[in-house]
């Protein structure tokens, strides 16, 4: 038997392969189905099936690809409301593997529909358990999700009540030895508090996770309901796409528009740069937004944009512009694309740069903007005159930004803040709007 993990470290998601005599079936599949292709020629396998344990929020699925493609049967919970051809998988339902066992265990929680499923091996032995987003190392799924979307919707404090029930009785009663595959890593959306590790066993969460402790259920709730983290915009689109099934992945990509550099854009249509800030910085269209490419673009493009908003995607050559398409896929964004172009050269619009020694020895003199996260803010704010606005919410509360000083935007490591400092620019034009950057690092070190 072969248990093969695929890891994407961009939206820390992890899926699975288990091969058993030439049969392959994929577990919670990434946009992309060719890592599962070429790992099934590699063993002269054939994919016989593929099990979602839940409609993804944070990613595409290739489920309905792969079932296209090799005819694998795909299994989903029946509450799901699946519409594309599957197989309904519940609990005590057994999908057979040659003579291993698959079984089906509802979990709900992190969603209504969650499944894991428990691997039993030739000799029966209950071996390893596929968690999805149900348990983390470390962690449970968030229970936030699913409020206004999917085919059942229920509220936070519901669903937690539900993680509580399944971790319970269903999760911590198994073997200790059981091995813990989840679908994510630290970084992840789906959870606050994951490890870094990427799989665990039943034994070492009962005495490493947080929420597998000794606590009755209202500690239990007001624990798993607090402090998780922010929800990106495509968050819902994605679940609704999950529930039909994406398209074609490589086709679809392939599809996006390319464009000569220098064409005229389309009015009203959103800019995302992605070349390095210090390009940007030098040479811009009017209203971009200085997205970066980097290990979470994917993730920030899907916090900044609406799941329906149309955009032009500038990149610095076309072997980044190809990554930027494939990344944008990965949460159903390339059909958003209106077209790519390269360092186009009649971007002539530029940002100042911030004298820092009049900014350390007067920084009330400037109005200063904290686009981290609620839960970093919480932790300690950088400056105590400074305003908190998440990136994520910042185009949509940009009047609350005051205009009668010089505006100063920092994040924590300078990714967040050139993205927000592209924005707030782009609006507002009666002050300067400086960049701290990087040198943001300092200023936490000598707090």
């Amino acid at each position: 038997m072969i248990i093969q993990q695929f890891y994407d470290k961009g939206l820390a998601h992890a899926s699975y392969a288990i091969i058993r005599t030439g049969k392959m079936i994929v577990i919670d599949p990434a946009r992309n189905p060719q890592p599962y292709y070429d790992l099934a020629a590699q063993h002269d396998a054939n994919i016989v099936g593929v099990i979602e344990t839940h409609p993804h929020a944070d990613f595409i699925s290739s489920h309905l690809e792969i079932h296209k493609a090799t005819g694998a049967v795909i299994y989903c919970s029946k509450l799901t409301g699946a519409t594309y051809p599957h197989e309904t998988f519940d609990d005590g339902d057994i999908i057979q593997l040659n003579d291993i066992k698959l079984k089906a265990i509802n979990t709900p929680g992190h969603s209504p529909d969650s499944i894991c499923i428990l691997l039993k091996d030739e000799e029966g032995k209950e071996t390893a358990i596929f968690t999805g987003d149900t348990l983390f190392v470390g962690d449970v799924g968030r229970p936030d999700l699913r409020e206004n979307v999917g085919n059942i919707t229920a509220k936070k404090e519901e669903l937690a009540k539900q993680m509580y029930q399944s971790t319970r009785h269903k999760l911590m009663t198994l073997p200790k030895s059981v091995v813990v595959y989840p679908a994510h890593g630290p970084g992840s959306l789906c959870g606050k508090n994951i490890s870094p590790d990427l799989q665990s066993t039943i034994g070492r969460e009962l005495l490493e996770n947080y929420a597998l402790q000794l606590m009755d259920e209202l500690t239990f709730v007001k624990t798993l309901t607090t402090d998780q983290p922010f929800t990106p915009k495509y968050f819902e689109y994605d679940v609704e796409l999950n529930k039909t099934g994406a398209p074609a992945f490589q086709q679809s990509v392939d599809e996006v528009t390319k464009i000569e550099a220098n064409i005229q854009l389309v009015d009203g249509i959103t800019i995302i740069d992605s070349r390095p800030k210090n390009m940007f910085r030098s040479g811009h269209l009017k209203g971009a937004i200085n997205l970066q490419d980097g290990e979470k673009f994917e993730t920030w493009l899907g916090s900044i944009l609406q799941p329906t908003e149309q955009f032009y995607l500038i990149a610095e050559n076309a072997a980044t512009t190809k990554i930027l398409i494939e990344k944008a896929a990965k949460i159903g964004y390339e059909n958003n694309i209106a077209a790519t172009l390269q360092s186009p050269s009649n971007a002539t619009e530029r940002l100042p740069d911030l004298y820092l020694e009049d900014f350390n020895a007067n920084a009330d003199n400037y109005t200063i903007i904290d686009v981290r996260n609620q839960g970093e803010v919480n932790e300690g704010k950088v400056f105590k005159t400074a305003i908190s606005i998440p990136l994520p919410q910042l185009r949509e509360r940009i009047n609350e930004i005051p205009t009668e000083k010089p505006i100063v935007i920092h994040c924590a490591a300078g990714y967040r803040s050139a993205a927000a400092t592209s924005i707030v620019a782009a609006q507002i034009k009666t002050v300067p709007v400086y960049d701290l950057g990087e040198v943001i690092k300092e200023y936490f070190v000598h707090e």
